[in-house]
């Protein structure tokens, strides 16, 4: 198969990374999967199984390089084991994967997200909104960008698509599996982050690799330096998503509790992830939708799982009743 078919996945065992893989593998791609750990068979249809898997860091030079040997395309959508030392630890690791893409002509393709904007950029973001954001993990995301741009002026081109919070039956760090419910168990209750009547934009993950598929079949009519934005799932009022949650579990008149955001400030004084976590915070506060008539245009529409569905298969994944 031709090298066009070709793309290595850093990240293939956590949630965007793998839907990616599984749909390239889907529409006839190659995936190679660099992995410290390798994921072992899992019971079932496995949608990697045809991935060729590698052992390897993507904290590591060598180990990227040698990976992406013949790719055409480089998913960056891998972090730091455990989110740990993420702002010391991501630039590095992203430089990895350019200096990569750069010695073998690949397309860098990277999952974008909110961070990177600040509020004299909401509650609408399109692709060219300005990028000033409020916080470190922000402006590291912006420089995350800036570096790929820069980086299309060599060898390498790029794909960034920018995406609301994630949730699916992938394995992955978001708040739905995090905080809202509670994986393996019997749910008594939701625990919702946002303010009330504050709408929130979500991206259910096989949809979200779905449209990188799409557009990577299309390659050839992207610019060197290609953005797009992610509709996904539109909550108005804040209402829809935990609804969705208790009508799929067949308990309606389920209970919903707000986070305790006074506690996790409190812990963040003395651990890192709930410290990271209150940063966040302001996305939850304020409505923010990202504009997806630029990616419309070009696929003729978004993939769009209906959120009963996704919200159903969900809950099944995580083995929640």
């Amino acid at each position: 198969m031709a090298k066009a078919n070709k793309a290595l996945v850093l990240g293939a065992t956590g949630g965007i990374g793998g839907e990616t893989a599984a749909a390239l593998l889907r529409r006839g791609w190659r995936v190679t999967a660099l992995a410290r750990h390798p994921r072992r068979e899992v019971a079932g249809a496995d949608p990697l199984a045809a991935a060729s898997w590698i052992i390897g860091d993507a904290m590591n030079a060598q180990d990227v390089r040698r990976a992406a040997e013949g790719a055409s395309v480089i998913v960056h959508a891998v972090n730091p084991p455990r989110l740990r030392d993420w702002g010391r630890l991501v630039l590095p690791m992203l430089d990895n994967t350019l200096a990569a893409a750069e010695a073998v002509g690949a397309r860098i393709v990277l999952p974008g997200n909110l961070y990177n904007y600040g509020p004299d950029a909401f509650p609408a973001l399109r692709e060219d909104s300005p990028q000033h954001p409020r916080t470190a993990k922000g402006r590291i995301r912006a420089e995350m960008e800036r570096r790929i741009e820069e980086a299309t002026k060599g060898r390498a081109t790029a794909l960034i698509v920018r995406f609301g919070d994630f949730f699916g039956p992938s394995p992955g760090n978001n708040w739905f599996s995090q905080s809202m419910v509670t994986p393996g168990t019997r749910l008594r209750s939701i625990t919702y982050p946002g303010d009330a009547r504050v709408g929130h934009s979500w991206a259910y993950l096989p949809d979200a690799g779905e449209t990188f598929a799409r557009l990577l079949d299309r390659a050839g009519e992207l610019p060197p330096f290609a953005r797009f934005h992610f509709a996904g799932h539109w909550d108005p009022n804040g209402l829809w998503m935990v609804r969705a949650i208790a009508e799929m579990l067949g308990r309606p008149e389920m209970k919903v509790n707000a986070l305790p955001w006074g506690r996790i400030a409190i812990a963040g004084l003395f651990q890192q992830t709930p410290r990271e976590m209150f940063k966040l915070r302001y996305l939850w506060r304020t409505p923010i939708r990202l504009d997806n008539a630029k990616l419309v245009a070009f696929l003729g529409r978004e993939p769009h799982t209906s959120l009963s569905q996704a919200v159903g298969e969900t809950l099944k994944a995580l083995k929640i009743s």
